[in-house]
Order: C-alpha cells, then structure tokens, then sequence
C-alpha cells in the first residue's frame, strides 16, 4: 500500500472514529468501562458470569451495562487501530527522502496526545474540559491529515493574483469562526446543555436575565465524583446553550460571506465546486441544528451534526490550503512547510 493510499484510508477511518466518539458520547456509554485501556479489567467486555461478578466487586459504584461497555470498548479499539495507521505513516515518511518528516511527527505526537486525553475521560470521570479537549484533538487530527494528504498530492491550483489574495483574510476568519462554534458545541455536549432550550430561536422564559457566563465558561467545576450528567445548574446550561445558538448565526453569515465570493468571482472550476459544497453542508448541518432542537437531540440526528461539523471544517481547511497557497502548478508536497 502506498504512503497516499493509506492517507486516503486513515482519513476515512479518522471520520468514522470522529463518529463513534461522538455516538458513544451521545449515548451516555462515556464510562462504559470505567477503567482503561481495558473494560472492567478484562480485553473485551465481561461476558461469563463469574467475569461479570468480579467485574462487579471491582467496581461497585459502576454496574456493568454490557450494551454501553461495548460501545466503549468498540470506540478505544477502533481508536488504537487508527493509532496504528498513524504510527505506519511516520515509519513510511522518515524511509522516504521526498516526503516531509516534520507534520508526520507531529500527527504521531498528537493521537499520543489523544490517547493520553481519551484515557483522563475515563480517570476524571468524564470532566467537561478534557471532554471537549479530546473531541478538539480529533478534529485536528482530521484536519492535519488532510494538510498531509494534500502534500502529496498534485493539484490544478488556483492562480497566485490580486483577485485571489483578497479571499484569505476571509477565509482564514471563516475556519477560526468555525472551529470556536466546534468548541462550543464541544463544550455545550460535555456539559450536557444540549436539551437546556427547547425552543426557538434562543431559549423560553425570561432567559436574558438569566445568563451566567462566569459559571457557563468556568473550565474549573469543582471537585465530584463524576461529571457524567453534567454538574451545572440550569442557568449556566442555558447560558452555554444560547451562547452556541448564536455563535452559529455568526458562523452560518461568515461562511455564506465566503462561499457566495468564491462562487461568483472563483478563477478556477475547483475552488467554485469547493465553494458550492461549502455552502451546501453549511445548509445541511444547520438544518441538522434545528432538528437536534425541534426533535429533542435524536441519536441519529446529534451524531450527524458531529459529522456535519468535521466535514464542514475540512472543507474550509482545504479552500484555505488553495487559497493560502504560493504557486499555481507546482506539486503540493512542496507548498507549505512540514
């Protein structure tokens, strides 16, 4: 298999673990197991009864629910294998003079750092801020594999002009506005603020004089003995609710701005098709937004949005990688540093 091939694959299988994450943490299975690396002591899930017994005296406070358990562990060996996939490409990378060394390296560091992230999830008991750190790593790495994919890749560039210059102020803006609305769905989904609104388009009640943003974006809860359900009042849910409702309004104008420029004044045929599908899961994932609402957060529906907001950010990462970039033909392994 070559280096590009196995980018394109690990790509694929970063979204699908971006996927499961999110459909473990959605269901509730976030301490599933409530040990780690393993599940209750064991490789798998307990399964024979004397397993589910001792599983049981080691963790009384925790009783065993096999269907949440599975999912965790489906999560964390899914996650090792991509962590293999990573290891492979940096092994491949240093062999090979042509390819760079540097952002291999880095993507190692980072699903370390994952790894590290995911397993504080389970010890800390599910604490909002590590939460929502570990979902923001999987983002990144998303994102820095697709960086390196492109940089062996060789594209139809757009042309390095005036006309193009002008885009990349707005551009960049657009994937910061992005990712700070990814933050805060992360850290509205750790808090378990998601179901705090029920209405639209903010929130019922008299809600302005309700708005806590002190306690809402305290990234220091206190001690407990498990966040799982979140442990703030009401208020600050709602306050970090409504924060991330109107953080997408934000959102939502910022990319419009960005796709109707591109599509209009776009020199080449690939930045209007990259516009166009911007502008098209933008749509989606807001529609994806108001259904989690109207529909009370479906499973189906809340996992989508994760996926939605994945895609949406790697497509603006991509238009800024043409956008950003120097020359116009040259292949893309020597476009941006390593």
């Amino acid at each position: 298999m070559t280096i590009r091939t196995l980018l394109k694959v690990t790509l694929v299988f970063t979204f699908l673990v971006i996927l499961m994450g999110a459909y473990t943490r959605l269901s509730d299975a976030g301490l599933g197991c409530p040990d780690w690396p393993g599940c209750y002591g064991h490789l798998k899930v307990p399964s024979q009864t004397h397993d589910v017994q001792q599983a049981q005296l080691a963790f009384p406070e925790r009783p065993l629910e096999q269907d949440k358990a599975w999912l965790e562990m489906i999560h964390r060996y899914i996650a090792g294998t991509l962590g293999l996939m990573v290891l492979a490409i940096f092994f491949i990378s240093l062999k090979s003079p042509q390819t760079p060394k540097k952002l291999p390296a880095f993507i190692l560091l980072l699903i370390v750092f994952q790894a590290a992230l995911g397993m504080w999830t389970v010890t800390m008991k599910l604490m909002p801020i590590i939460v929502m750190a570990h979902l923001l790593g999987g983002f990144s790495l998303f994102a820095l594999l697709l960086l390196l994919h492109l940089r062996h890749q060789s594209l139809t560039l757009l042309p390095s002009d005036a006309s193009l210059a002008r885009y990349r102020p707005l551009a960049l803006m657009s994937l910061m506005v992005l990712l700070i609305q990814i933050m805060l769905g992360g850290w509205t989904s750790s808090n378990y603020a998601a179901l705090s609104c029920t209405v639209l388009p903010f929130c019922e009640g008299n809600w302005p004089a309700r708005l806590d943003f002190i306690t809402a974006f305290n990234p220091f809860q206190g001690q407990h003995a498990s966040y799982e359900f979140g442990v703030l009042e009401y208020d600050a849910r709602m306050t970090i609710h409504i924060s991330h409702r109107v953080w997408a309004i934000v959102t939502a104008i910022t990319i419009c701005l960005l796709s109707f420029k591109l599509i209009k004044r776009g020199q080449t045929p690939l930045i209007k098709r990259c516009a166009s599908l911007l502008l098209a899961l933008l749509t989606v994932q807001f529609c994806l937004g108001l259904a989690n609402v109207i529909f009370h957060l479906p499973l189906n529906i809340a996992v989508a949005h994760n996926g939605g907001a994945a895609l949406l950010m790697l497509n603006l990462v991509f238009i800024n990688y043409l956008l950003w970039r120097k020359t116009s033909t040259q292949p893309a392994n020597r476009g941006i540093p390593s």
